[in-house]
């Protein structure tokens, strides 16, 4: 079974945009072209809706053994064709493919979870307020979905989005990232094979995303908008969609704070930043952005740092044992420069790395920088590449002001050993996520989502369902 597709999915159909156009997806790894898909706009997204519409009057009423049932179908076939979807993802997105089936079969739990998930949707009673009355609380399916996914994780952000809603009854119309279309595609295709009815999950290919995402934000059947992306982007959605009052899932930007408190242990720290800044080549939200070292252990750290990132292999994804692939694009290589640069010229030290790599145009090799500082512009903004930026602090108060001195709120990691330390700090951090001794903190047993300008909402978890789902209040009066 092939389950790369390069047409759009449409109401049960692989159709191509109305106007017959299509935009190219290229290998960031080589440059190579991979193929077309078709370029979709305005009409092909109402045209999606309402196909979406029509199939949640039956799917919103299904069973909830029968939407387990599909999901489990879908979790099977998934898990079945991992190799696969995984050489697919490396090619469009190009990260390692050890990697990327990691990520594949991260995306897969979600679907898993949420099958079962599906039969434990629960109402509730409350005692009435007088004995001839009986109140219940029932939960119903919010409608139709629009999921706006991005280019980073292409299958992971589609399934624990796609996975909560299909479970809660809603139908969906998913829009991918331009530059990562095809994950999107194969899924909707095995999706077709496990049998969900026509119209219930819709895939929309666009590189105009600014009018798909209109389209999504003002159209009154679609009732609810789950995005994963830049804050920027993030406050436009909200603007659009004040007009229906749709209901909105955001998952922002981060710039997650990593400090390292004197009685960590170094090691152990070491191993949970190299697992939080340079995976996917520090392309993810929850990256470690400021990584803050007390003083008394700064130097020594550094040093550690600096061998460590010294013994990333970048290369192509599909080569042996490689641990940094590609920049996603062009534009990111620009930022990155901007920023190093930036910190350079303000008194940053580079201690390896610090330019782009004679591998390729997109390949930057992995850098570590120490004596960063607030007025540097990557202390600001997210990083987004495999640059770590070091600060050093003296006291608990000063980390912590340092943590939180800045609007976004998605992520964040220290180390420490003192019990008492470790509650004052993860009470006094502003982040919707804290990691206590670890750098890896997505999980689908747990709630993942921020605060501040890094959203709202939750995804995974048993939480997860709760976003596609709205709460009815019934009472039931003149019981005798």
């Amino acid at each position: 079974m092939n389950c790369f597709q390069k047409r759009a999915y449409i109401n049960g159909e692989w159709v191509d945009a109305s106007s017959g156009k299509t935009f190219p997806v290229y290998n960031p790894a080589t440059g190579e072209y991979i193929d077309e898909v078709p370029d979709m706009g305005e009409a092909e997204t109402r045209f999606a809706i309402d196909a979406a519409h029509e199939a949640l009057k039956n799917w919103k009423n299904s069973s909830a053994a029968d939407r387990s049932h599909l999901l489990k179908r879908w979790h099977q076939l998934l898990l079945e064709h991992k190799n696969e979807l995984a050489r697919i993802l490396t090619t469009e997105q190009g990260k390692p493919l050890a990697e990327a089936l990691a990520e594949v079969k991260y995306g897969i739990s979600y679907i898993e979870w949420f099958a079962e998930e599906a039969r434990r949707i629960y109402g509730d009673i409350i005692p009435g307020q007088d004995a001839s009355k009986r109140i219940m609380v029932v939960k119903e399916a919010v409608g139709v979905v629009g999921l706006i996914t991005p280019w980073n994780f292409p299958n992971a952000m589609i399934a624990r989005k796609i996975g909560a809603a299909l479970a809660a009854g809603c139908t969906v119309v998913v829009k991918p990232a331009e530059a990562t279309p095809f994950s999107a595609l194969a899924m909707a295709f095995l999706a077709e094979k496990a049998g969900f009815p026509k119209g219930v999950i819709n895939v929309v290919t666009t590189s105009r995303p600014d009018e798909v995402g209109a389209e999504m934000c003002t159209h009154s059947k679609l009732r609810k908008i789950s995005f994963t992306g830049s804050t920027e982007v993030g406050k436009i959605l909200m603007r659009q969609s004040a007009g229906t009052v749709k209901r909105l899932s955001l998952e922002l930007g981060g710039n997650a704070p990593f400090i390292v408190f004197e009685d960590a242990d170094i090691d152990a720290a070491i191993r949970g930043l190299m697992q939080s800044k340079y995976r996917n080549s520090g392309q993810t939200c929850v990256c470690a952005n400021r990584i803050l070292v007390h003083n008394s252990i700064h130097v020594h750290f550094l040093r550690r740092l600096t061998e460590e990132t010294r013994k990333l292999k970048i290369g192509n994804g599909f080569e042996e044992l490689v641990d940094i692939g590609p920049l996603i694009n062009d534009e990111a290589m620009l930022k990155m420069e901007s920023l190093v640069g930036d910190a350079l010229a303000k008194g940053a030290t580079c201690h390896t790395g610090g330019k782009k790599s004679a591998l390729g145009p997109r390949f930057y090799e992995p850098t570590v920088l120490s004596g960063i500082t607030d007025e540097m512009t990557l202390c600001k903004e997210e990083i987004f590449g495999p640059v770590s930026a070091v600060s050093s602090f003296d006291t608990e108060e000063e980390a912590i002001r340092m943590a939180n001195n800045t609007n976004f709120g998605l992520a964040a990691y220290f180390y420490g050993r003192d019990i008492g330390r470790i509650y004052r700090v993860m009470e006094a951090l502003e982040f919707g996520m804290v990691g206590v001794n670890t750098g890896l903190l997505s999980t689908v047993t747990a709630p993942f989502g921020g605060i501040k300008e890094s959203g709202f909402g939750r995804e995974g978890s048993r939480y997860g369902v709760e976003e596609y789902l709205n709460m009815k209040y019934i009472c039931i009066g003149d019981i005798k």
